[in-house]
């Protein structure tokens, strides 16, 4: 049996007939090839598959995409061109914040939520909110000062 899913993904309509047991993961990348959204522990654990659905940072993992029929779903790719995102792009290259990058996309959406939710974070703020996305390789300390330096500049405008 498959149901018809139809949503708004990176701003373009889209419709696939899916499995009721395919996650959202699945279809962004497999019936929409868009590769940004990494599966890593596939049990809503890591965060490398964060995306916005509805303006909500959200493990597409854990979600069935028949949830997602109807709604806003955006991926990294959809954030190419989004102001917030370009700042925090420029923090996390200069500030090394990143180094195998599998990570980096599921990183990069979590940090946009985080400074759509909270003005210029501090670096407690900014940990706590981190804490469902796991990064096996900086340590965090420069993903946390990218993310703060993004919230700084975007704050002051500079």
């Amino acid at each position: 049996m498959t149901i018809k899913v139809s949503l708004t993904l990176n701003g373009v309509a889209v419709s696939h007939e899916i499995e009721p047991r395919e996650t959202l993961a699945d279809v962004i990348r497999e019936r929409c090839n868009l590769t940004a959204t990494h599966l890593g522990c596939e049990h809503g654990a890591c965060g490398a598959c964060t995306v916005d659905v509805d303006g909500k940072a959200t493990r597409a993992c854990l979600y069935l995409a028949v949830q997602a029929d109807g709604r806003n779903v955006t991926t990294l790719e959809g954030l190419a061109d989004d102001p917030v995102t370009i700042v925090l792009k420029r923090h996390f290259h200069e500030g090394h914040a990143l180094q195998c990058g599998f990570c980096t996309p599921g990183m990069l959406v979590m940090a946009r939520d985080i400074l759509a939710r909270h003005t210029a974070p501090d670096a407690a703020t900014i940990r706590k909110e981190l804490s469902g996305q796991i990064c096996r390789c900086t340590g965090y300390a420069n993903i946390v000062a990218a993310i703060e330096a993004a919230g700084r500049a975007i704050t002051t405008g500079t």
